[in-house]
């Protein structure tokens, strides 16, 4: 697959309109959007192919000087000036606001001119052979264990198209993520969920790595149904690279988009340059900061991807900002402009978020504790981004006794407490790093992009329940 013919079509269409527009605004962007998402799924019951998070269409963002205007709309064929016009008459700002605007700085369109792409290898595959592979891994886990009530197999290719254009820049790009999941559900005297999931840009590596995988979930499974609920108390603990993202995500990542700033919902506004984690931790997010679902060669704003450092060594030294925040507080914006799809707001989101490794090896953390937990796989977390609280879900924990892993399981593992206690108390970090692809973030009205998160092993002293 490669980069959409449609918006290839469309380069004229949007100088055009950028032109027309310009006459009235002092910037003007054209973002087009061609996304195709499809999910193959097959369990002991049946079998289906379904369209995803699909999308393709146009948004316009326009600045008077004080204040971003956006218009989204299906198609820009057709009379440039016509169109022009029903854009300014959908776009004037409510009276209760005028008096509240202020001068901002000037947006910058520095020039440029590049495609960028990374091709997949997802055309090697028909829908025909994809859907057998999920039938495959469904039947696969069920022949495992008579106690598997049912299983299920998903494969699921994502590729983006878009094109940015200003009077200054043309910018197109092409890029792709696969994911691949492994799941049963197990009833023996009880009834659980286990479950594995695979990423990559590469949808014949995310096969290989699922179907090696299937003798691990049900192994998990036969765990999880005798699993017991964990004593409340304050532990040592371990996280797995899933809740190390876990924890990065909800601690320092929403806290840190800088729309938050800008209204003045963000605690970490007042905290850059201040110590916020242990000396020993470094953190970071960028569409460049590393190759995963949420990597691409520029945001929606039309801004190219960064790797921003967010901790250095303990301090919080930077945010995250989308055009619009950044131009509001006078600062670069960092490649953080995200949005649903083309009819939805951009606001400053996530990308790929992580902890850096560390020096330490994880049978060493291990060893290190007397009594506490390891704790795996992502469920769910919550922040508070004005009050620095946190809660945190894992699907599981293993017991840490004299400095060995046991057999004795806990779930489901519920972290909370102080965003700073939290980050302040970590004591070691391993030197293994894994991103885990595989996740979505929302915000606003429930707008969802794709994110990543992981890190190294980290252990922490943290509130358990």
């Amino acid at each position: 697959m490669s980069f959409s013919k449609f918006l290839d079509s469309m380069r004229d269409d949007c100088r055009g309109l950028v032109k027309e527009l310009s006459k009235s605004f002092d910037y003007v962007s054209i973002l087009g959007t061609d996304v195709r998402s499809t999910v193959f799924r097959a369990d002991k019951n049946m079998s289906d192919i379904r369209d995803s998070e699909g999308e393709c269409g146009f948004v316009v963002k326009m600045h008077s000087g004080r204040s971003f205007y956006e218009y989204s709309c299906g198609d820009i064929k057709g009379d440039k000036k016509a169109l022009a016009e029903k854009i300014l008459k959908n776009v004037k700002i409510a009276g209760t606001l005028t008096d509240r605007q202020i001068e901002t700085a000037k947006v910058s369109d520095v020039p440029m001119k590049q495609d960028f792409s990374i091709e997949t290898d997802f055309d090697d595959f028909s829908d025909e052979y994809l859907l057998g592979v999920c039938k495959k891994i469904s039947d696969e886990l069920s022949k495992k264990d008579e106690k598997v009530l049912n299983a299920v197999g998903v494969m699921s290719p994502y590729s983006v198209s878009k094109l940015f254009v200003t009077e200054n820049r043309e910018l197109s790009q092409y890029y792709g993520w696969a994911n691949g999941y492994a799941l049963v559900i197990y009833n023996d005297g009880r009834m659980v969920e286990a479950r594995h999931v695979e990423g990559s840009a590469k949808l014949a590596e995310v096969i290989e790595k699922t179907n090696a995988s299937l003798d691990g979930v049900i192994d998990l499974a036969r765990h999880l149904v005798k699993a017991t609920p964990i004593k409340p108390g304050v532990y040592d603990v371990i996280t797995d690279s899933s809740i190390t993202g876990l924890i990065a995500h909800e601690a320092f990542g929403h806290g840190v988009e800088m729309d938050q700033f800008v209204k003045d919902r963000a605690l970490a506004k007042y905290y850059v340059g201040k110590y916020v984690a242990s000396p020993i931790t470094n953190m970071h997010d960028g569409a460049a900061a590393t190759r995963s679902v949420a990597s691409y060669f520029f945001d929606d704003d039309g801004v190219l991807a960064h790797d921003t450092q967010i901790i250095k060594d303990g301090i919080l030294v930077a945010g995250l900002s989308d055009l619009a925040s950044a131009t509001q507080l006078g600062t670069e914006p960092t490649g953080n402009g995200r949005r649903d799809n083309f009819s939805r707001k951009s606001y400053s989101r996530m990308t790929n978020t992580f902890f850096s490794p560390g020096k330490d090896k994880l049978a060493d953390m291990i060893k290190s504790i007397k009594h506490g937990y390891m704790l795996f796989e992502t469920n769910n977390g919550m922040e508070d981004p004005k009050n620095w609280q946190i809660q945190c879900t894992a699907e599981y924990g293993i017991e840490i006794v004299d400095g060995k892993l046991t057999e004795n399981y806990v779930s489901p593992v519920v972290m909370s407490g102080s965003v700073p206690e939290l980050l302040k108390s970590i004591s070691m970090i391993s030197d293994n790093f894994e991103v885990i692809g595989a996740g979505h973030c929302g915000k606003g009205y429930k707008e969802w992009v794709r994110v990543s998160d992981g890190g190294p092993n980290l252990k922490v002293r943290v509130k358990l329940g």
